[in-house]
């Protein structure tokens, strides 16, 4: 049996290509949303920014109008850790949740 040869094969790199990273960036703050359900009502979900958040009543009361309203509402903002932790809080309240990252 012969030797058999390979010649070297190059490979590009994402980042050398001028293509777009993937990865985000870290310095871009993440984000918890709120989003609105059938089941809580809306006092409820003004309390619960009250007293997790530490909001004034004006604050939360917007972000309640802005659930229940526009679907939606970004209630707090800071690093992916801290977001997946008010998630969980808001699960512990019985609200719908999600973290993103802020663009």
């Amino acid at each position: 049996m012969g030797q058999v040869t390979v010649a070297p094969v190059e490979i590009e790199r994402p980042e050398s290509s001028g293509a777009p990273s993937v990865l985000p960036e870290p310095d871009v703050p993440w984000v918890t949303l709120v989003h609105n359900d059938p089941v809580n009502l809306m006092s409820y979900v003004e309390y619960v920014f009250q007293s997790y958040f530490g909001y004034p009543k004006d604050k939360a009361h917007k972000l309640m109008l802005d659930v229940h309203r526009k679907g939606r509402a970004m209630v707090s903002s800071g690093s992916r850790e801290e977001m997946e932790r008010d998630v969980q809080a808001m699960h512990g309240y019985g609200l719908w949740a999600t973290l993103q990252q802020d663009r």
